[in-house]
């Protein structure tokens, strides 16, 4: 991974947003570098890669797990499978660093479509977050920005594949995509081997959206899509240990990969996760500047606890974080993507 550049000067925003609420420290990986993999923003030549050690998963599964002394521990793995599935959860905002804040503002509002919920500057840990999306924060997927103060350039890596917006129609987005001189690197047409008009499109940064013909869906921005290296033990850790329903697999051997679509609800009313699997190949460089998952949890300690019985790693315990009392916990899957679950109770006191 090659040291990232720095850059000053910022023009004005894009867009005005809108008051900002008390600071939240959702984990946005604002502190992006520091927080998240600190040796991601010093300058290391070592890309990350996704790999799994199966042995320290086995080792996870069967040690005794210690929790907050307000955690339960279950008495078996179908308890925990049980509690996961009944918990009340759902995909809150995906967080990922920008080189420009303004000017992914002015293209996600101007050619995308969304809109600047709220924004705040962090001065001391010398990083800007910016929220946007389709609708509020309380009911809607939407993506956290991060620019950290200085860098300008992250790398995307080979592991994230792309976001998924779903419109009323392709062409008109696409078009307008192009006149704000977006980059369009597959036209308006059907997906192959199915029906649904898709096109793709990528940001100022990178990173690519697939557009969708999805008229009227109540949660435009739809989709993350993430490559693993084993679609099984995926599909089987984001079942039991996140709670997660299969809502459809695919596979597509003419083109060498399979889809499988995972998530709190169908499809064509709620925010999915996409796991890709391309075949033959178990691991991929997951560059710095995709970061996470943020979901909501009635309960940061059992969602640990549970998450630790099925092989993840658990890289925050789980408690509130300093100065604050929103209760997180961060934990990596099996192929290295992070995920931070967040009290549902804090998260609705955070947007007040």
């Amino acid at each position: 991974m090659r040291a990232l550049p720095t850059t000053a000067g910022r023009g004005a925003v894009a867009c005005a947003a809108a008051p900002v609420p008390r600071r939240s420290l959702l984990l946005s990986t604002a502190a992006a570098g520091a927080a998240l993999h600190s040796e991601q923003l010093a300058g290391t030549t070592t890309p990350l890669r996704l790999t799994w050690n199966s042995t320290g998963a086995a080792a996870a599964a069967s040690a005794k797990i210690r929790a907050s002394a307000d955690a339960a521990t279950f008495t078996s793995t179908d308890e925990a499978v049980a509690w996961a599935k009944k918990d009340n959860r759902r995909l809150l905002h995906a967080v990922y660093r920008v080189g420009d804040l303004d000017k992914t503002i002015k293209f996600y509002t101007e050619c995308l479509g969304m809109k600047v919920l709220r924004k705040r500057d962090i001065p001391e840990e010398k990083y800007t977050n910016a929220f946007l999306g389709y609708g509020p924060e309380e009911s809607h997927f939407v993506v956290e920005l991060t620019y950290n103060y200085g860098v300008d350039k992250y790398d995307v890596g080979e592991g994230f594949g792309h976001f998924g917006i779903g419109v009323d129609d392709v062409a008109k987005t696409v078009e307008l995509v192009r006149a704000k001189g977006g980059k369009v690197t597959r036209e308006p047409g059907p997906v192959k081997g199915g029906n649904t008009v898709i096109a793709f499109v990528e940001d100022p940064d990178g990173y690519k959206f697939e557009i969708l013909e999805r008229p009227g869906t109540p949660e435009p921005l739809c989709q993350v899509m993430l490559r693993v290296g084993d679609l099984d033990r995926a599909i089987s850790f984001y079942e039991k240990a996140y709670g997660m329903e299969l809502l459809r697999k695919r596979d597509n051997p003419e083109y060498k990969y399979t889809v499988a679509m995972m998530g709190y609800g169908p499809e064509e009313k709620n925010a999915v996760l996409e796991l890709t699997y391309n075949y033959g190949v178990t691991e991929y460089e997951k560059g710095n500047a995709y970061a996470q998952i943020a979901i909501g949890t009635d309960d940061v300690y059992k969602t640990a606890e549970v998450v630790k019985l099925f092989g993840g790693k658990v890289v925050r315990e789980p408690g509130p974080l300093p100065g604050v009392n929103t209760k997180i916990t961060a934990i990596l899957d099996p192929d290295g993507w992070k995920s931070v679950f967040v009290d549902n109770i804090d998260f609705a006191k955070e947007l007040e």
